[in-house]
This record gives structure tokens, sequence and C-alpha cells, in this order.
């Protein structure tokens, strides 16, 4: 299951109910203390990562109505609730208007230890007489249920609570669906919760205020949480081990005890044993050290918080799996912290390429401009303190982008010379590569990569249709704009943003064009692909580039499995990464030479040269 979305009421600084939809990649922004970390540790509460506290109900709300809601698609296709006999959500009607799984739960922090008071599926559910009911119904419940009604049961398994609830619902001329709260906690419903809750995504949050001092051993050094997981894990087996040791060591320190006692039993009476139990935390040592031999609790801060940052990824992953847990999501609050922008920008891409992946969700908070504007533009969230102190979240749209920008100053670098917009980071990265290696060869071409690490330029991984709102959101800022679309389609079809690309270029300071190829990839010389990944392909202009890389990598790695085989979502995953690779990889092994050959129409040159041209005429 995935989450979709997250609503809180009475919870912390949330008062009225709020909602924040979640993408695959969210980034929540806003002032300090708008709310943004109470949503990751509502989530950590809702997944039982936390627990509840007195001092998470709203001030002046109801302490009993604390409440937590997440919304759910991407749902299983079927529950097993009667022995092997599978039903559905949607047949047992727990789905929302929306065709959502809507789980709320509801805590009562006006208790001596504030708890989880009830669990409710709010769903589009029957509410004519004698079917309103079925869920919390038992087996001999349902059976009578079904006579009153002059209902066969014998037309029907009735062993299986399932069937009896299918030939009520289906004897109803009108089962008056509507919206209610379905109890899951309660009677024959808990088995459904039980069900569910095997499909719930692993959560995991890294909080911004985790300890990151040099004391600190968790920082000093991440392998040691490992170890004391580890030892965690096997205390009981650890304990019996203690035990029988001393059982052992006491029994000869007796027994030496009392044969001393023959000899000088003044020296035996001021003896007695003492057994002090092992810290097998102290007994087992591991580090992380570099190609210097030098270990990470050395290392400056920034670099030891982004390995304990990759360390929490680990373990979430491995908790996921002890779980069983398909979906996982990764909750990173303020990951910029004590990093150099480069990092962050290290970081936005692996946050990029993280929530990519299948069934993985990464929700971000931030108060770094370099985070948050080099991500697409449509993933962000803005929370909004309103003058009575009450919270409003801005999401996908024109407002959201424009108190995004106030609040972090996204775009007010003095120094921003063009807005560069492209459909993805990896067209980032194929520009800023291409540029390096024409300018370190010594063509009188713009170093983008440079540039950026100046802040001089500012790259919009914008994606599809969005590059349609971002044009409109610069259009005040009275910087240039270039932007590259993918042309996707070979002439004489017309690509899908030509109006858009029309719109752009009648505006002043602009300028739109399309790659004459499928897409950047297919610029990219079948020599440098070989020598970087050890692919030997050929393709056209129109080739599915990083498919055909992608496949050819999976036929060399002697997999059993044939490609076309494999499952919609371990191709996609294959061709992300090979996307990935030709252009940080492959593209590093270009030359202007081998990019001359590839790119005969001298389109790259042509766009960086445009570049150049708008920065000196600006």
């Amino acid at each position: 299951m995935r989450l979709a979305k997250v609503r809180l009421k009475n919870f912390r600084c949330y008062k009225e109910e709020i909602g924040i939809e979640i993408d695959n990649l969210t980034v929540i922004v806003g002032k300090n203390d708008a709310g943004k970390s109470a949503i990751l540790d509502a989530l950590a509460i809702f997944f039982e990562e936390t627990k509840i506290d007195a001092d998470d109900a709203y001030t002046s709300g109801d302490p009993k109505d604390v409440r937590i809601i997440c919304e759910f698609d991407d749902l299983p296709k079927s529950l097993i609730l009667d022995a092997d006999h599978p039903t559905s959500l949607e047949e047992e009607y727990l789905l929302n208007e929306n065709g959502r799984l809507e789980i709320h739960k509801v805590y009562n922090t006006s208790l001596k230890t504030p708890k989880l008071s009830a669990v409710y599926a709010s769903a589009l559910h029957p509410s004519a007489p004698q079917r309103d009911d079925l869920l919390l119904l038992k087996n001999n419940q349902l059976k009578e249920r079904a006579k009153k009604l002059g209902l066969h049961v014998s037309e029907v398994d009735s062993r299986i609570n399932t069937e009896l609830r299918r030939l009520i619902w289906n004897s109803a001329d009108e089962l008056q669906l509507k919206k209610q709260e379905i109890p899951l906690d309660k009677e024959t419903a808990k088995q459904i919760w039980d069900q569910l809750s095997k499909y719930l995504p692993c959560y995991a949050v890294f909080k911004s205020d985790r300890p990151s001092t040099d004391q600190d051993a968790e920082v000093q050094d991440p392998m040691k949480a490992a170890v004391k997981e580890a030892l965690k894990e096997k205390e009981t087996d650890l304990e019996n081990i203690t035990k029988y040791v001393e059982k052992e060591v006491q029994a000869i320190a007796q027994k030496t005890i009392d044969k001393l006692n023959e000899m000088d039993p003044n020296l035996a009476s001021r003896l007695r044993p003492q057994f002090t139990p092992p810290n097998w935390a102290s007994v087992f040592k591991i580090n992380l050290i570099d190609d210097h031999d030098v270990p990470i609790n050395k290392r400056g801060s920034g670099v030891r918080r982004l390995i304990l940052l990759n360390f929490f990824r680990a373990k979430a992953e491995q908790l996921a799996t002890k779980k069983g847990a398909q979906n996982i999501i990764y909750a990173i609050e303020e990951p910029e912290t004590s990093q150099h922008p480069n990092n962050q920008k290290m970081l936005v891409q692996a946050f990029y390429d993280l929530s990519d992946q299948p069934k993985c969700q990464v929700i971000i908070t931030t108060h770094t401009p370099v985070m948050a504007r080099l991500l697409p533009a449509s993933c962000i969230r803005y929370i909004e303190i309103k003058e009575d102190r009450s919270r409003a979240i801005h999401q996908q749209d024109e407002e959201t982008y424009r108190l995004a920008v106030e609040s972090l100053g996204i775009l007010s670098e003095h120094d921003v010379k063009i807005f560069i917009g492209v459909e993805g980071i990896n067209d980032i990265n194929f520009l800023k590569g291409i540029s390096h290696i024409l300018h370190q060869a010594g063509e009188d071409v713009i170093n983008l990569k440079q540039m950026e690490e100046d802040g001089k330029v500012i790259f919009f991984p914008l994606g599809g249709t969005n590059l349609t709102h971002w044009a409109s959101r610069l259009r005040e800022l009275y910087r240039p704009e270039f932007y590259i679309f993918d042309r996707e389609v070979e002439p004489p079809a017309i690509p899908s943003n030509q109006e858009v690309v029309d719109a752009i270029n009648a505006r002043p300071n602009c300028y739109a064009c399309f790659t004459s190829k499928k897409e950047m990839e297919n610029y990219i010389h079948p020599a440098a692909i070989k020598a970087a990944l050890d692919v030997d392909i050929t393709f056209s202009d129109f080739d599915d580039v990083p498919k055909l890389v992608a496949r050819k990598i999976h036929e060399l790695s002697g997999s059993d499995v044939p490609w076309d085989n494999l499952p919609d979502n371990q191709k996609k995953e294959k061709e992300r990464k090979a996307k990935a690779r030709l252009n940080t990889l492959a593209v590093e092994c270009m030359t202007p030479e081998l990019l001359s050959a590839s790119d005969p129409r001298g389109d790259v040159r042509s766009w960086l040269a445009r570049i150049k041209e708008m920065i000196d005429n600006n």
C-alpha cells in the first residue's frame, strides 16, 4: 500500500482537520514552528514507530479526540479473512469516495498514559437496515441475519463470513451507500485490520535534532548502533549465556573457597564470589574507514551526518524486510543540516532517485533554497501560518510556489544570470557534464557545471507538463529563460509541447527549443557508453537508449529470466538506473570529437552558445 494523503485533527498546532497529499517525493516547506515536524511525528505515531504523548493534543482541543488519518492507494487486490477464501476491500465496502483506504486512528491523551482508543475505516458503506453492521457480526450472527431476511444460507458456504456478507448485501434492492466510520478494533472487524496491517508501509523518520555532537556515540560511529541493534535481537540468547557462565563460575568459585577453608578458614571467611555481567557492546568492534585508514569519527560533522543518514536508510530497509513490508517511507527532516551546498545538491539527486524506485516514498522538510529549487514544483507543499495562528496547506497550485519563494527565497539570489528548464534531473547532469568537457577542452562554451556551483545558473527539473507552469511563474523575474523539450516523436510528427514552445518564444528574453533526437541520451556516443558501462550498442535518433542499455546489461548479467519476462516494475527500475548512469558515467567519457560524431547537426553546442548569448546580452 502507498500513502496518498495524511490528515490531522486536534494534533499539536493543527486544531481543525487539515490534509496534505503525499507523492512518491514530497517536500514540505514553511517558516519555523509552522508544523512541518508535526506531520512527520504524526506519521511515526500512526505507523507505531513512536507513542502518542500528552503534549501532542492541541492545547485547547479535546484531548480524547486526537486524530491521525491516513489514506492509501495501490491497495492489495485481495485479502484472506476466512480460511483460504479471498475477498477485497471493494467487496467489503471499505473504500472511500476516491477509491482509497482511509484509516482513522483516534488517541486519548487525557489518560495518565495516553493511548490509541479507536481505529476506523471511513468508507462508502451500506447504511440500509440489516445491512449496515455485517462486518461486526460473527458467523452465527450472520446466519441468523440471513434467515431473518428470508435468505437461504445453503446457497453459499455458510462457514465463510465473506460469503454470508455477500449473500446479504446482494439481496438488497438498495444498499444506500454513504460515508461512515467502520470500527476495525471491535468484533470480527479486528481480523480485517490484522490483515491490512501486514500491507502497511514501513515508516522511518530521520530527525534534524538527532544528536550530532562529537561526543555522541552514534554520530561518532553509526556502526556502534548497528552492534547494539544486533545484540538487542539476540538479547535472550546472550542472557542465557550470561546465566550459564555465571552459574558455572559461581560453582567453581564456591568450591575454591570451600577448599581454601580447609587450609585457611580465616582467609576463606573473607572471600565471596562476585560476578560482573559482560558489556556485550564493548566486545564487538567494527568501524568504517576511508582509503587512508581514517575512521569516520575523525571526519567532519557533515561527513558523519551524511554517513549517519545512509545508515538510517540501511536500517530502514532492513526493518522493512523483517516486517515483510512491501513499501517503505523515508521521512527526513532538514537533510541539508551540516551539509555543504554541493552535498545538498547530491542529496537532492539521491532523494529524487530514491523516490523513483518502486514501492518507495520520500518525505522531506527543508529550509534551504538549494534543496527546494532543484526538485519538481509538483512535490512542494507549503504550510502557511495565518494571523489567527491556524494553518493552511498549499499544494500543487500557483499560490504554493509563490509562498515557497517568499519563505525560502528560492529565486532571490542576486547573482543568478539565467533559468534553464529541462525535463528531468538526468538532463541537468547531461548539460553540466557536456559543457564542462567542452570547456576543459578549450572550446568557447559556457561551463554550466561551474556556473551552477557559483549560483549563476538555476536549473529546474520540471518534468513534462510542469514546464508549462514554470514558464508563467518565471515571467516576472526579469532574467533570461532557456528551455529544452524532448522531441520524443520523429518528424514530421508535431511534438506534444509545440504550443508551449511557441508561447515561450513569443515572450521577450526567453527561448525554447526541442531536441532534434528523441531525448538527451541519444546524443551520447556508443563509444562513451562502451567505455563507461562496457556495453556494445548501436541506436538511431529515436530509439529508447536507456531501455536498450538496460536490456543489454540485464542480458549480460547472466540472469535466467529473459528481459521480456521481467515484471514491468523491474524493467522500469533497470531503465531508471541505466538513464542515470548514461547521463553521469557515460557523459564523463564523452570527448569533443565523440560529440561531433554523435551530434552532426551541432544541437548541443548551439544550445550552449544560445545560453551564453542570452547571459551576455542580459
